[in-house]
C-alpha cells in the first residue's frame, strides 16, 4: 500500500502528454497530426482512464485503512524561508479524483461525436487534457502555494475553452468576463494566501493548522486580521464556485460548446470553490463569524440561482443557474459544519448535472442538424417542443436527471439533498425556511425545462415535430405537414400563428410584457454553420437522436444518477460507507463519525421535502401542460394563455417576478452601470486629470518660457535709444510703486 502512495504523483501528469504532444505534431507535422486526430481523442480517454483505476485503487485502500499519505520535496531553500512542493492524497482528494475522471471520461468519449465536425478539434483535446491536469494537480496539492498555482492555470483552460469560438463576439465577451470576475475572487485568494502565511510562516496544510489552532487557543492573534484574512480566502471559493455575488460570469460561459459545461461548468471547476473550503475547514471553523459568513453566502446563492433560473428561455443558462443555487446548497452545508452533508451532494450534484448537460447538448445537437435552423436558435427553449418523439433516450435520461435534481426518491440527488434540508433546521429556522422553498422553485424550473424542450409549450406548439393529428397544434410546423417541401406560405402561416397564441414570443409564465420577436425567429435560408464558416452536411427535416458515442456516456450518467446516492446512506446501525471513507477528514475536524439514522424521522423530514418537489412539479404542469389536448382552437387557447396565470398572481407581480427572473435580478445592469461605466468615467477623468493638470503644469511652464522669450526677443532690436526708454519706464514703474507703497 505504501509503494502505491508513493507513485500517486503521477495522477496529474498522466493526461499531460496529450496536449504536449499536440502542440508539437501540430508545429512540425500539421497534416499528418491532423489527419491522425481521432488517435488523440483515444488517448486523452486511455490516460485518463489510467488516472481513474489509480484513483479508485487509492480510495478503496484509504476506507480499508482510514489513511491519510502526504509527500513533499524542497523546491526553494532561503535562509529561513522553505517552500516545498508535493501531493496529499486523503479522502477529499480520492473524492475529486473520482469526480474529475469519470466525468472527464464520458465527456471526452461524448466529444469525440459532439466536436467531430468541428476545425477545432485538435484544439478542444488539447485544452480539454491540459484542463485535466490542472484540476487533478490542484486536488492533489499539498499546499496553499501550489494550489493557487493550479488554481490559475484551471482558470486559464476555462478562459481558452469559454472563448473556444473566439470569432464569435459573444463568446469573446463570456471568456473575458469570466477572467475578470475571477481575478477579483483570485486576487483575494492571493492576499489570503499571504495574510495566513505572515501569521502562522507556513503554507502546508498540516503545519498551517496546527500552528494556527495553538495560536487561537492562546489568543495570540488579531481576531479581526484573522478574520478578514479568511473573508479573503473566501473570496477565491466565492468566483471559482459561482456564488453571489461573483455569479455573474457562470451563464455566460454558457457559449462554449456543450461538453465544457458539463465538465467545467457542472461538475468539476466550479466544485474548485467546495474543494478549497473543504480542505480549509479546520482553519474556518476555529475562527469567529466566518462560519456564520460562508452559510449566508450559501443561502443567498441557493436562493438567488433559483429565482434566476424561472425564466430563462436558454437551455444551458437555465442549467448554469441550477448549478449556482446547488454549489450554494454545498456552500451553506459547509458553513452549517456538514462537512459529509456538502461532499455527498457534491458527488451526487456532478453526476446528475453532467447528464443533464450533456442531454442538453444531445437536443441542442439534433436542433443545428435542421434544414435551415439557425445555430443561434438551437439553445432556445421557446422553440423547442414535442421532442420526445424523435430523441426517446435523450428524452428519458434528461427526465431523470430532472427527477434527481428535484429531489425525487430513489436518485441520488435526493439523498444527498435531504441531508442539507434536515441539518438546516438544527442550524437556523430562517435558513431551513428559505433552503425548503428553493427545493420547491428547483423543482418548478427544472420540470418547466423539461416541458418546454420535450413536452412542449402551446407558445411552441406551432412548430411542434411530433407529428400528431388529433389536435391542431400538433399539425403546425414552420416545416409545414411531415415530409412536404419548405414554403414561405407554411413560414407565414406558422409565425401569424404564434402571433395569436403570444403576442410576446415567449413563454407566457408571470407576465403579459411585449418584447420584440427578432430573438426568436428563425432563418430558413442560411445553412447551419456550426463555427464561422465552416457548413455541416448532415441535415434533416425533423430533429433525430444522436449517434452511439454520444449516447454511451449519458447511458452510463444515467446508472450513477440512480445509484451513487446509496452510497451515503446508512441502511443499519452502523457506519455508513460514505462516512467510513471521509473518516480521517470528520476526525480532522473533531467531529463524530458515526452517522446513524432513525429511519422514521427521516422517512417524516422526506415526505416533507418530497411533497415541496411534487409541488412545484404541479406548479410548473399547471402552467405549461394543460392544453396538450383540451382545446381545439386557437382564439380558446389565447384566451387561456392569459386568464390562466392571473389565477394565482396578479398582473403586476407577475410582470415584477418575470423580469427579475428574465434580467438576471438586475446584477449585470447594476455591475454594468456602477462598475463598468464607473470604471470609464474614472479613467476618463484621470485621464483629463494627467493631460490637463499633471502634464499641463510642466507644459504650461514651458509655453510661458516660450512666451517671454519670443517678448524678449521683440524688444531687442539693437538700438540703444531703445534701450535706454525701456529702462528708465521700468525704473520709473517701480519708483512709482514704491512711492506708494510708503505713503
Amino acid at each position: 500500500m505504501e509503494q502505491t502512495y508513493q507513485y500517486a504523483w503521477i495522477i496529474p501528469f498522466l493526461p499531460l502528454p496529450v496536449p504536449m504532444l499536440i502542440g508539437v505534431g501540430l508545429l512540425l507535422f500539421p497534416t499528418a497530426t491532423k489527419s491522425l486526430r481521432r488517435m488523440w481523442a483515444f488517448q486523452s480517454v486511455l490516460l485518463l482512464s489510467i488516472v481513474m483505476i489509480f484513483s479508485l485503487n487509492l480510495s478503496i485502500q484509504q476506507i480499508n485503512s482510514s489513511s491519510v499519505y502526504q509527500y513533499v520535496w524542497s523546491w526553494i531553500i532561503n535562509n529561513d524561508f522553505s517552500l516545498e512542493f508535493g501531493y496529499l492524497i486523503d479522502p477529499l482528494t480520492s473524492i475529486m479524483s473520482i469526480l474529475i475522471t469519470t466525468v472527464g471520461i464520458m465527456v471526452l468519449i461524448y466529444s469525440d461525436n459532439y466536436m467531430s465536425h468541428d476545425h477545432g478539434y485538435l484544439r478542444f483535446f488539447a485544452y480539454m487534457s491540459f484542463f485535466s491536469t490542472s484540476m487533478l494537480g490542484l486536488v492533489t496539492s499539498s499546499n496553499l502555494i501550489q494550489i493557487y498555482i493550479f488554481w490559475e492555470l484551471v482558470g486559464m483552460c476555462s478562459y481558452l475553452l469559454i472563448g473556444f469560438w473566439f470569432t464569435r463576439p459573444v463568446a469573446a465577451k463570456a471568456c473575458q468576463k469570466a477572467f475578470v470576475t475571477n481575478r477579483v475572487g483570485d486576487f483575494g485568494l492571493l492576499l489570503g494566501i499571504l495574510g495566513f502565511y505572515w501569521i502562522t510562516g507556513s503554507f502546508e496544510f498540516r503545519d498551517l493548522f496546527q500552528i494556527f489552532n495553538n495560536l487561537i487557543s492562546n489568543n495570540e492573534v488579531n481576531s479581526v486580521f484573522v478574520t478578514l484574512c479568511a473573508v479573503l480566502l473566501f473570496a477565491g471559493a466565492i468566483a471559482k464556485s459561482a456564488q453571489f455575488p461573483l455569479h455573474v460570469w457562470l451563464p455566460d460561459a454558457m457559449e462554449g460548446p456543450t461538453p465544457i459545461s458539463a465538465l467545467i461548468h457542472a461538475a468539476t471547476m466550479v466544485a474548485a470553490g467546495i474543494f478549497l473550503v473543504a480542505r480549509l475547514m479546520p482553519l474556518f471553523i476555529v475562527i469567529p463569524h466566518i462560519m456564520n459568513f460562508i452559510s449566508f453566502i450559501g443561502i443567498i446563492t441557493v436562493f438567488f440561482g433559483a429565482t434566476l433560473a424561472l425564466a430563462q428561455k436558454d437551455i444551458k443558462r437555465g442549467l448554469a443557474y441550477s448549478t449556482m443555487s446547488q454549489l450554494g446548497y454545498m456552500m451553506l452545508a459547509l458553513g452549517m459544519g456538514s462537512y459529509r452533508s456538502a461532499l455527498f451532494h457534491l458527488i451526487t450534484h456532478a453526476y446528475s448535472k453532467a447528464l443533464l448537460f450533456l442531454g442538453s447538448g444531445s437536443v441542442i445537437h439534433s436542433m443545428e442538424t435542421l434544414v435551415g435552423y439557425c445555430p443561434k436558435k438551437s439553445q432556445n427553449m421557446v422553440l423547442m417542443g414535442g421532442l420526445k418523439k424523435h430523441v426517446p433516450i435523450t428524452k428519458n435520461s434528461f427526465l431523470l436527471g430532472t427527477l434527481s435534481l428535484c429531489g425525487i426518491p430513489p436518485l441520488a440527488c435526493f439523498w444527498s439533498k435531504d441531508e442539507i434540508l434536515n441539518d438546516s433546521w438544527l442550524y437556523s429556522p430562517i435558513f431551513a425556511i428559505i433552503a425548503w422553498s428553493t427545493a420547491g422553485f428547483t423543482a418548478f424550473y427544472m420540470c418547466r425545462i423539461y416541458l418546454l424542450t420535450f413536452e412542449g409549450h402551446l407558445n411552441v406548439h406551432f412548430q411542434n415535430y411530433s407529428g400528431k393529428r388529433n389536435t391542431p397544434l400538433y399539425s403546425i410546423s414552420l416545416w409545414g405537414k411531415e415530409g412536404s417541401k419548405i414554403s414561405n406560405k407554411n413560414l407565414n402561416f406558422c409565425l401569424v400563428t404564434l402571433l395569436k397564441m403570444n403576442k410576446n414570443g415567449r413563454p407566457s409564465f408571470f407576465s403579459n410584457k411585449v418584447y420584440k420577436m427578432d430573438e426568436n425567429g428563425r432563418n430558413l435560408i442560411q445553412p447551419f454553420l456550426s463555427i464561422p464558416n465552416f457548413s455541416n452536411t448532415k441535415t434533416s427535416l425533423y430533429p433525430y437522436e444522436s449517434d452511439n458515442t454520444m449516447l454511451f456516456p449519458i447511458l452510463i450518467l444515467i446508472l450513477f444518477t440512480l445509484f451513487v446516492g446509496f452510497l451515503g446512506i446508512p441502511f443499519n446501525q452502523d457506519v455508513d460507507i460514505l462516512s467510513k471513507w471521509l473518516t480521517p477528514s470528520i476526525n480532522l475536524l473533531h467531529q463524530s463519525s458515526n452517522n446513524s439514522i432513525d429511519w422514521y424521522e427521516f422517512c417524516k423530514d422526506a415526505v416533507f421535502s418530497v411533497s415541496i418537489a411534487c409541488f412545484g412539479i404541479y406548479i410548473a404542469f399547471f402552467l405549461y401542460k394543460p392544453v396538450y389536448s383540451s382545446f381545439q382552437n386557437l382564439d380558446l387557447i389565447n384566451s387561456v394563455v392569459k386568464m390562466g396565470p392571473k389565477r394565482i398572481f396578479s398582473d403586476k407581480i407577475k410582470n415584477a417576478i418575470y423580469d427579475w427572473s428574465y434580467n438576471r435580478g438586475y446584477i449585470d445592469a447594476f455591475y454594468g452601470t456602477f462598475f463598468t461605466a464607473g470604471v470609464r468615467k474614472l479613467a476618463e477623468f484621470t485621464h483629463f486629470f494627467d493631460r490637463r493638470i499633471i502634464d499641463g503644469i510642466p507644459n504650461g511652464v514651458g509655453f510661458m518660457s516660450f512666451f517671454v522669450a519670443e517678448v524678449i526677443k521683440s524688444v531687442g532690436g539693437g538700438r540703444i535709444s531703445s534701450y535706454l526708454f525701456f529702462y528708465f519706464s521700468y525704473v520709473s514703474i517701480f519708483l512709482l510703486i514704491y512711492y506708494f507703497l510708503n505713503l
